[in-house]
């Protein structure tokens, strides 16, 4: 019977692991502090920080959102980012993702300093990452990572393919997935828009993680029976019997896949929670880290 990775259930674990990390932090005197700069009106957006800042409160990390109007100048954000870099009480910084139009994305996330880059986002943490320095870790492929280690899906000596080449899961992926750890140590394939006869290469796939953001993308053909899938994805499509109109579904073609494979994420309640509980982590890491 297939496995369905539960990332609801492992983020509760982690959570709880996270809670005592503040509770130690606490009795030192020390709250995890998390500044958020929300720009536009972006739907999604808007409700990815909501939830953000639910998970804070349950763990127990002081949040402080700043939400602007999305004709806001650039450099109104970058003093936001400057505010929140110089105060103390603010241990971790996110700009949510993405920006409105007129705003160089880059220059506001380089404005953040690589020891508050609770996203991973940096270059300067992207480059520790490579070379397999202790660093943050974008949140994504972070949870990824925790989701194959914590359901006993160890890539070691693994072929893991990856479709996908974004800079915030499918590049930092490939980086983690190739370390040398006993919780990588994987032989990793990255394929992506340009790639040639996909099938051939996602089937050959013992684990296979779906990050190109087209609904079910990955057909039944394209995966190895036996696989470990892990889907990325989360894209809205019409669904006139849901109230809201549409509904969620992920890169992969989820119902045509279930029975083939050995482990599967669902969407949603899959990669989604980890994504936001390796955020808390982070948070927390970056909080332990002033103490030193």
């Amino acid at each position: 019977m297939t496995k369905i990775i539960d990332g609801n259930e492992l983020s509760k674990q982690i959570k709880s692991e996270i809670k005592e990390r503040i509770n130690v932090l606490k009795d030192k005197g020390l709250i995890p502090g998390l500044g958020v700069v929300l720009v536009g009106d972006d739907p999604a957006s808007h409700v990815y920080v909501r939830m953000k800042e639910k998970d804070c409160e349950e763990v127990g990390i002081y949040t402080e959102t700043k939400r602007l109007p999305k004709d806001t100048p650039q450099q109104e954000i970058i003093d936001i980012v400057d505010s929140f870099n110089s105060d103390e009480k603010f241990h971790g910084i996110l700009v949510q993702h993405p920006l409105p139009g007129h705003m160089d994305e880059v220059e506001v996330f380089d404005r953040i300093l690589p020891a508050k880059d609770v996203d991973g986002f940096h270059p300067f943490n992207v480059g520790k990452l490579l070379i397999g320095d202790n660093t943050f870790v974008a949140c994504t492929p972070y949870g990824v990572m925790e989701m194959l280690t914590r359901s006993g899906y160890s890539p070691e000596g693994k072929h893991a393919v990856i479709v996908g080449r974004s800079t915030i899961v499918g590049k930092p992926l490939a980086a983690l997935l190739v370390q040398k750890d006993k919780h990588a140590n994987a032989t990793v394939t990255i394929c992506h828009s340009r790639t040639k006869d996909l099938g051939e290469i996602t089937r050959t796939a013992d684990i296979l993680i779906a990050a190109i953001g087209s609904p079910r993308f990955i057909k039944a053909d394209m995966v190895r029976d036996g696989a470990v899938v892990i889907d990325v994805g989360v894209n809205r499509i019409d669904d006139p019997s849901r109230k809201s109109g549409y509904r969620l579904v992920g890169d992969v073609d989820y119902e045509a896949v279930l029975d083939k494979v050995e482990a599967i994420t669902p969407v949603p309640g899959g990669v989604g929670p980890m994504t936001r509980t390796m955020l808390l982590n982070n948070t927390t890491l970056s909080a332990e880290n002033s103490l030193k």
